[in-house]
């Protein structure tokens, strides 16, 4: 099943990539590219739970205006993601802890505006399991570090499967001041994990306006890929939202973690532009995903970039 996804998953690539060829070349052009690694090494260092991901963004389109176009598909964002969750420890888990999970996830999504919302839909193909060489990478790495690895029966135990998901958000920028900046929202998932969020994001400072920023799935943080205007200095975001979930692959009933039907997560982080760089840090609080979670955990999300 795993390599019958993984041709389907090639021919996805195929055709996404042909999107900005097969539209008007003077309508639509490369428009630029995001990227964001997230990792509990850089917040609370437990390697447990929502461990690590890393997420692309290539972004086709008319010319960036500073906002979202009016019409649907005119925006096109190809998106790639990888991520490994994990129980607390990785050679023996605790049968009510979650079990490990790989997952590499590609999608096409759309931003237009609608209604006067920025409005965002789209998919993505979800593909879990030992196929995706996660687990196999993780222990690798850890023998290298010399922290513990994941035994076999935690890699046998993973949670494998395709899922396809669909995923809608809709927002809405309010300007507080010159540098103060607005934006709740509204998303809604339904596939890999099916859910209902709403939530709110701040920024502080003009760095970055007009830029076309997109949410990463797993922190609520998000991250450029289109530049307006090279506005040197810092920008300050804090971040919050709540979400109820229905249901979750990540956690299969019966499996021994029973879902939390709750999640909360809070945020805030720091981006700087300067004239040949440009860099993130951001801090995420999750809290419970299960019953049985001790408690909530803290990760760190960071994007450098350097032009020459």
């Amino acid at each position: 099943m795993i390599r019958h996804a993984t041709g389907l998953l090639a021919a996805l690539v195929l055709l996404l990539s042909l999107v900005p060829s097969t539209a008007d070349a003077g309508e639509r052009q490369k428009l630029g590219y995001g990227r964001l690694i997230t990792n509990d090494y850089f917040g609370d260092g437990q390697d447990r739970w929502r461990t690590g991901s890393w997420t692309s963004s290539r972004v086709w389109g008319p010319e960036w205006t500073g906002q979202v176009p009016a019409g649907f598909g005119d925006l096109i964002e190809l998106r790639i993601a990888a991520e490994i969750i994990a129980p607390d420890n990785l050679a023996n888990p605790d049968p009510s802890d979650r079990p490990y999970a790989g997952s590499v996830s590609i999608g096409a999504h759309t931003h237009f505006k609608w209604g006067g919302f920025d409005t965002s839909l789209g998919g993505d193909l979800v593909l879990s399991g030992s196929g995706t060489g996660l687990g196999s990478f993780q222990r690798g790495l850890h023998k290298v570090l010399g922290v513990q690895r994941p035994s076999d029966s935690t890699l046998d135990a993973q949670i494998s499967g395709i899922h396809p998901t669909v995923v809608g958000e809709i927002a809405r920028e309010v300007v507080l001041g010159s540098a103060v900046r607005m934006r709740p929202f509204l998303e809604g998932r339904a596939g890999a994990e099916t859910l209902v969020r709403a939530g709110v994001d701040l920024t502080f400072g003009r760095s970055g306006q007009g830029d076309m920023m997109v949410r990463e799935s797993v922190t609520g943080q998000r991250y450029r890929v289109v530049t307006a205007a090279q506005n040197n200095g810092f920008a300050f975001l804090l971040g919050a939202d709540i979400a109820h979930v229905a249901d979750s692959i990540y956690l299969p009933t019966g499996n021994g973690a029973e879902l939390a039907e709750s999640r909360d997560r809070l945020r805030a982080g720091v981006q700087w532009q300067g004239e040949r760089a440009s860099a993130f840090y951001g801090l995420t609080y999750m809290g419970e995903e299960f019953e049985a979670q001790s408690e909530g955990q803290l990760v760190g999300s960071i994007r450098i970039n350097l032009s020459f």
